[in-house]
């Protein structure tokens, strides 16, 4: 079974442009991990609400920042000790500047992919 990490970063406003230069510059790094299957990195630019859905509408742009920018981190690896590893050469390389782009501390999400 892949293992599976999403990670949800709220990013200051101020720190938008840094955080996806340092994110940019990371990339190649992330994607060098041994054992990773698939990375994405998303930048929350839609929301939906039931009428969209319910009328089969596509989902509406956001058109200002309230208190954060939201991007999400999905990688998935063959196992959960080739991802223990890749995330401990982030943490060793670059989290304490991710940290500084925060507003608030990140939250993980990490299972097994069930399909």
């Amino acid at each position: 079974m892949p293992f599976t990490e999403i990670c949800i970063y709220q990013v200051k406003p101020q720190k938008v442009e840094e955080f996806e230069a340092l994110m940019l510059e990371a990339k190649s790094f992330l994607e060098k991990q041994e054992g990773l299957i698939s990375i994405r990195f998303i930048k929350r630019g839609y929301r939906i609400d039931m009428e969209q859905i319910k009328e089969g509408l596509p989902p509406l742009k956001i058109t200002r920042i309230v208190k954060s920018v939201k991007y999400m981190l999905y990688w998935e690896f063959h196992t959960k000790e080739k991802y223990g590893a890749a995330e401990k050469k982030l943490y060793d390389s670059y989290w304490k500047s991710i940290e500084k782009c925060l507003a608030v501390p990140h939250d993980k999400y990490l299972g097994e992919a069930l399909f």
